[in-house]
């Protein structure tokens, strides 16, 4: 589990595409007090340690999980947002999130409001119904809350913290993004029979 509170901004040293893809990830965590078989959410999206180095861990994707989320964009010197799994008695600043991404969204509209930028995200159609506003919502990691909702769109506000340390500073129009739904929106959407695709 995680909670939406970025720890590092990684990048993508590199890429062994054969079979299932192997990603060498650079970031300022210690890696040597790194288990092999943690858990990291890489934009969102949890993924498993499978080997370590000075400054640097590895990690492995399978077919599924390029399909349904942003890892398929990755290049080298792609940058990531990264977060360590939750531990018992850490600070709960963000909300609950489980590092499964629900589905993918579209930045539609990127303006600045004040010191901070107003972002209008696009969903599609089958996550419409779950976000609500005033909720919780993680994109590409990151815990915000949703400003407002109409129809298929959502806007948020990025303050300057969370600009500058996290991806959302580079984040430009048309740039697809992991979304991943507050999880009581899941489970309510399981009990009333209308599970997610």
């Amino acid at each position: 589990m995680f909670t939406g509170i970025i720890t590092d901004v990684g990048r993508v040293l590199a890429i062994e595409p054969d079979g299932d893809p192997r990603y060498r990830i650079e970031t300022r965590y210690d890696t040597a007090s790194i288990a092999l078989g943690a858990s990291i959410a890489h934009s969102g999206v949890c993924l498993t340690v499978i080997q370590t180095g000075p400054g640097w861990f590895d990690v492995q994707v399978s077919a599924e999980t390029l399909g349904l989320t942003t890892i398929k964009h990755w290049q080298v010197g792609t940058r990531i947002n990264l977060e360590t799994a939750l531990k018992v008695g850490d600070e709960l600043g963000g909300h609950i999130v489980s590092g499964h991404v629900d589905g993918l969204g579209r930045i539609v509209e990127r303006r600045p409001e004040r010191d901070s930028v107003r972002f209008t995200i696009e969903v599609p159609a089958a996550l419409e119904r779950l976000i609500a506003r005033k909720g919780s919502i993680a994109i590409d990691g990151v815990s915000l809350t949703v400003n407002e909702v109409d129809g298929i769109r959502f806007g948020v506000n990025v303050i300057p913290h969370t600009q500058q340390w996290t991806t959302f500073g580079e984040a430009s129009l048309g740039q697809e993004v992991n979304l991943e739904v507050d999880m009581l929106a899941r489970y309510v959407a399981r009990l009333l029979g209308k599970d997610l695709p």
